[in-house]
C-alpha cells in the first residue's frame, strides 16, 4: 500500500487513489496535491476499505482494472459499507465502452474518466464533484407524504422505513423534492445533478427515475410523486 502524500489532519479533502500503474498514480497524486488535496495511493483494492474506515476520505478515484477486486466490485462494497456509503467515487479507466460507463454510474459512481486523460481535466472533475456536493446537500429534513429525506445524513425513509439508495439516486430525489411542482427537462436534470463532464445521456435520467419510482411509489406504474410530463420531462408532486 502506498503512503499518503499529505496527512488527513491538514484539513484538506482526502482522496484515495486506487491505481495499479505507479507512473499514472504518481501523476494523479502530484496534480491533486498541487491543487490543494491530500492523497493516499493504493496499487490494488486490498486494504482500501479498512484504511478508509480510519481516514474517511472525501472521494475515491478507482481504476476498474486493478489487482484483487476490480474497481466496480470495490465501488459496490463501498456503497454497502457505513460510513463510507456516501463518499464520492470517480472511475478512472482505459475501458471506454458505453456499457462499462453506464454500469459504473449505475453502481453509484459520480463520474467516469477514460485514459488517456488531461491532468487539468481530472482536477476539474474532482473539484466539480466535491463542489456540487457542498452546494446540493443541506442539513435539513424534508417530509413529503410518506417520504422523509434527510440530506445531512443522506437517508431516505418511506413509510418510516429506511430505503437504500445510491448517491446519485439520493441527489436526484433530493433535487426533485426541493423543487416540488416544477417541470424539468432531462437536460436540466443532467446539468443540475450530474457532475460536469460526466458521460451520461438523457436516457440515463429515465433509468434513475424508474429506479426511484420503484423505491418511493406504492405503484411505480402509476406514480403519485414522481410524474412524467409527456414531451417535456419530469415533475415531483407533493401530496395535497
Amino acid at each position: 500500500m502506498g503512503q499518503p502524500s499529505a496527512e488527513p489532519w491538514t484539513g484538506k479533502p482526502l482522496i484515495f487513489v486506487v491505481e495499479d500503474e505507479a507512473d499514472i498514480a504518481r501523476l494523479i497524486c502530484f496534480h491533486l496535491d498541487s491543487a490543494g488535496y491530500a492523497t493516499h495511493w493504493f496499487p490494488s483494492s486490498i486494504g482500501v476499505i479498512e484504511q478508509a474506515m480510519k481516514e474517511l476520505p472525501s472521494l475515491f478515484l478507482l481504476d476498474i482494472m486493478i489487482p484483487g477486486s476490480d474497481g466496480l466490485e470495490l465501488c459496490r462494497h463501498l456503497r454497502q459499507t457505513k460510513p463510507l456509503s456516501g463518499a464520492h467515487i470517480i472511475f478512472l479507466t482505459a475501458k471506454s465502452g458505453e456499457s462499462d460507463r453506464v454500469k459504473g454510474l449505475e453502481l453509484g459512481g459520480d463520474d467516469y474518466i477514460t485514459k488517456p486523460f488531461s491532468p487539468r481535466e481530472l482536477v476539474a472533475r474532482v473539484r466539480a464533484v466535491l463542489r456540487r456536493s457542498r452546494e446540493s446537500i443541506q442539513p435539513e429534513v424534508l417530509n413529503l407524504g410518506e417520504i422523509e429525506i434527510d440530506s445531512s445524513s443522506m437517508i431516505l425513509k418511506v413509510g418510516g422505513r429506511p430505503v437504500p439508495t445510491t448517491t446519485r439516486e439520493f441527489r436526484l430525489l433530493d433535487y426533485f423534492a426541493r423543487h416540488t411542482g416544477r417541470v424539468f427537462t432531462r437536460d436540466q436534470l443532467l446539468d443540475a445533478v450530474w457532475s460536469e463532464g460526466s458521460f451520461v445521456t438523457p436516457r440515463s435520467v429515465d433509468v434513475y427515475v424508474r429506479r426511484l419510482r420503484e423505491k418511493i411509489e406504492a405503484d411505480a406504474e402509476n406514480p403519485s410523486y414522481l410524474k412524467t410530463v409527456r414531451g417535456i420531462g419530469y415533475r415531483f408532486d407533493s401530496p395535497k
